[in-house]
C-alpha cells in the first residue's frame, strides 16, 4: 500500500459530537484536542512524513465569544501539551496562519514551540491556527508587492514557485491527501492553492471518533484514486 507523504485533516463535528452526548461544545473541543496527539502518534506509525490539521480559522472568530474564549485557553494549555509531546516524539511543529492576530503570549509559546522542535526529525506536524486560505494569499501578494517596490523581485521572477514560497506553507510539500470529518464535503477556505493535486475524502465520524482505523481507510480509498498528472496515471 502506497503511504501518502503529507495528509491534511479538517478536524470537524466537535461539538456535534459533544451535543449528541449531552455535554457542552467546549468538551467537544477538548477531546478533539487530546486526538491530535493519538492521529499524530498513528500517522507517524503508517509512515506518513507531513500531517497538518486545521485547528482555528480565520472565521471561527465568529463564534460566541464564551466558546472563543473557551477556545484560545484550550489552545494555551495545548501548546504546553504539545511541547511535551514534541520533545518525546521527536516532531517538528509548525503553526501556519496570521500569528498577529492571536494573542501575545500565545505567540511566545508558538515561538517556543517552533523553536525547541526544529531539529527534531520525526513526524512534520503542522497546526492552522488564525488560518484563511485567502487571507493567507494575500499575506503573501503583499509580501511580494513590498519585495517588488524594494527592488527584490522583477516582474519576471514571479513564477508559481516564486509565490508559493510567500506562503505560510513554504518548504513544506503539498498535500497528497485531505481528510475532512464529519460528512461534510467542503475545503472551508483551507490550502485552497495547496490542495490543487490532492485527493479527498470525507469520513462520516466526528473528529474525536476518528481513530488509526478511519486513518486506515481513508489511506486504503486514497489508494484506489486512479491518479493522472497530464493524462499519464501514476505509478
Amino acid at each position: 500500500m502506497k503511504i501518502p507523504q503529507h495528509v491534511a485533516i479538517i478536524l470537524d463535528g466537535n461539538g456535534r459530537w459533544a451535543k449528541a452526548k449531552g455535554m457542552p461544545r467546549n468538551y467537544g473541543h477538548a477531546q478533539g484536542s487530546k486526538n491530535v496527539e493519538t492521529i499524530c502518534r498513528e500517522a507517524w506509525n503508517m509512515g506518513i512524513k507531513y500531517l497538518t490539521v486545521y485547528a482555528f480559522s480565520t472565521e471561527n472568530w465568529k463564534r460566541p465569544s464564551d466558546e472563543v474564549e473557551a477556545l484560545m485557553k484550550l489552545l494555551r494549555n495545548y501548546m504546553k501539551t504539545c511541547l511535551k509531546t514534541a520533545e518525546k516524539n521527536h516532531m517538528r511543529v509548525r503553526v501556519i496562519g496570521d500569528k498577529t492576530g492571536l494573542d501575545e503570549d500565545i505567540r511566545a509559546r508558538i515561538e517556543e514551540l517552533e523553536k525547541a522542535s526544529a531539529n527534531n526529525d520525526g513526524l512534520n506536524f503542522q497546526i492552522a491556527i488564525n488560518y484563511g486560505s485567502r487571507d493567507e494569499m494575500v499575506r503573501a501578494m503583499r509580501k511580494m508587492a513590498a519585495d517588488r517596490d524594494a527592488g527584490r523581485l522583477g516582474i519576471e521572477d514571479i513564477t508559481e514557485e516564486t509565490f508559493s514560497s510567500y506562503l505560510d506553507t513554504a518548504g513544506i510539500p503539498d498535500p497528497d491527501l485531505l481528510i475532512r470529518t464529519s460528512g461534510e464535503e467542503r475545503l472551508s477556505n483551507f490550502l485552497l492553492w495547496q490542495l490543487a493535486y490532492t485527493e479527498f475524502y470525507f469520513a462520516d465520524v466526528h473528529w474525536p471518533d476518528f481513530t488509526k482505523e478511519e486513518l486506515a481507510k481513508a489511506i486504503e480509498a486514497y489508494n484506489h484514486r486512479d491518479r493522472r498528472y497530464g493524462g499519464v496515471r501514476e505509478e
